[in-house]
């Protein structure tokens, strides 16, 4: 069955972009983080969507699981395969055609495996703005940013991925192509059926291209960096630059004085904008459609008097585009640094906006009561709800033997994220590391429902078996 499954994958795409050889296929099997490494049948590398149908097909036939895989950026697990080697890894990397872009409908339409920043880049050339921004913009697909339905730092203004499609053409998990592409904002004729595979993770079906949403170029794009004593501060500005600066305030970050400290140590060419110390900063992005002089006076002003009536205590807007990175780079490279400093046990989590002050406090105690002197590693896009809460070791002791309360630490946190009502994953998605999470907090109806919808698409269960449920 395997040998008559090769060959026929074979015929699709060619002997070249059909991996068998260990070596070559070795960079498919392993995870960004280095953390797991499984096992496949074949590594298959379609140019087109037609030969994504025929490959689904064949293995539908062959009751072979598929797992789907764009640009091995994702960070639960959900784009490699299991141990058995069983799966045959499905990678989307060669459709990467922009297939067309309709100014006047402010669309464009790309194939899965286009590369975030690509993306970027062409509506840049169109003169308009495609506005998902990530760290691994210059290596994500934009068919795993749909699968997973990712943030960004732009969230607060634009919306998730989600937000940001209008259609998708799809292989479901019988081989049949859906071409659902419509760059529709108005479309009710039943169940929104792209909804259901946005977010997915490939669990339902192949997503092979999108209609992504286009923006007008802001005319002004401004960055300041906010000195804070809490997050109770920080969510205090946010509102007064919401209720000033509308829909002009289009990323808003927090970031805590122990992140900035680890960055400073692992990086120290990055900018060091205060001489003093605060406990919290807030990293403030307003683009505005409007000239710069006029955002500027926007953002001086709400900060200005957010200084003078107590709620920031210091603050730095960026007078060039290379400050404006340098503020940036300082937000980007705390993973960076976390990694540098050893191994940590990383939270991606969502919480009401108005709940992360007390749920920092709450969480902060019940560590420091259990694991006294840990170091948290707290920040996020609190413009959305969105935190990366990270636990490192205390001072002096080593990072596996901390590893080794990964579970406890775990349980702490996400119990408390429970209790605030929040969710365990914001913009990672569940892949096969938070599988067991995701069946212990939601509620039975949802992994019902959630089932049945499996059940319904995938009745063979082989499009990413072992992922999400």
């Amino acid at each position: 069955m395997t040998d008559s499954l090769l060959a026929r994958l074979r015929a699709v795409v060619g002997a070249a972009h059909l991996v068998t050889d260990a070596p070559e296929m070795a960079p498919y099997l392993t995870d960004w983080r280095g953390r797991f490494t499984g096992r496949a049948l074949a590594v298959v590398l379609p140019a087109d969507t037609h030969q994504v149908a025929a490959i689904v097909d064949a293995c539908a036939a062959a009751r072979v699981p598929i797992v789907p895989q764009g640009g091995r950026t994702g960070l639960v697990l959900g784009s490699v395969p299991d141990a058995s080697g069983t799966a045959i890894v499905l990678s989307l990397r060669r459709l990467d055609r922009i297939r067309a872009i309709d100014p006047a409908n402010r669309t464009m339409t790309v194939e899965a495996g286009c590369i975030l920043y690509d993306i970027q880049q062409a509506a840049l050339q169109a003169g308009m703005l495609f506005p998902l921004s990530l760290a691994s913009e210059g290596s994500c697909t934009i068919g795993g940013n749909l699968s997973s339905n990712a943030g960004g730092t732009a969230v607060l203004r634009y919306g998730n991925t989600r937000e940001l499609c209008l259609g998708l053409e799809v292989v479901t998990a019988q081989g049949q192509v859906w071409d659902g592409l419509r760059g529709l904002r108005k479309d009710n004729t039943g169940y929104a059926l792209r909804e259901l595979f946005i977010g997915a993770e490939g669990t339902l079906g192949v997503i092979t291209a999108a209609v992504l949403k286009l923006y007008p170029q802001p005319k002004a794009a401004l960055t300041a960096l906010v000195a804070l004593d809490s997050p109770r501060s920080a969510l205090t500005l946010l509102g007064l630059l919401q209720e000033r600066c509308g829909a002009a305030l289009t990323g808003y970050e927090l970031m805590s004085d122990f992140c900035l400290r680890l960055v400073a140590s692992h990086f120290p060419d990055l900018p060091r904008p205060f001489a003093a110390h605060y406990p919290q900063y807030a990293l403030v992005e307003l683009s505005s459609s409007e000239s710069g002089d006029h955002a500027a006076d926007l953002l001086e002003s709400a900060v200005g008097d957010a200084i003078d009536g107590g709620v920031a205590q210091d603050a730095v807007v960026a007078a060039s585009v290379s400050q404006s990175i340098g503020l940036w780079k300082m937000r980007e490279h705390i993973p960076l640094a976390q990694a540098a400093a050893g191994k940590n046990i990383k939270h991606d989590i969502s919480l009401p906006v108005s709940r992360i002050p007390d749920f920092i406090e709450c969480t902060d105690a019940a560590l420091q009561a259990a694991f006294p002197a840990c170091q948290v590693v707290c920040f996020g896009h609190l413009g959305d709800g969105n935190l990366h809460y990270n636990v490192a070791p205390p001072p002096g002791v080593g990072h596996g033997s901390f590893l080794a309360h990964q579970e406890a630490v775990k349980r702490i946190v996400h119990d408390s994220v429970a209790a605030f009502s929040g969710s365990i994953s914001a913009e990672h998605g569940i892949g096969a590391l938070k599988r067991d999470e995701l069946a212990r907090y939601k509620p039975a109806v949802e992994l019902d429902m959630m089932r049945a919808i499996k059940a319904a698409l995938d009745p063979l269960g082989i499009m990413n078996p072992g992922k999400i449920l």
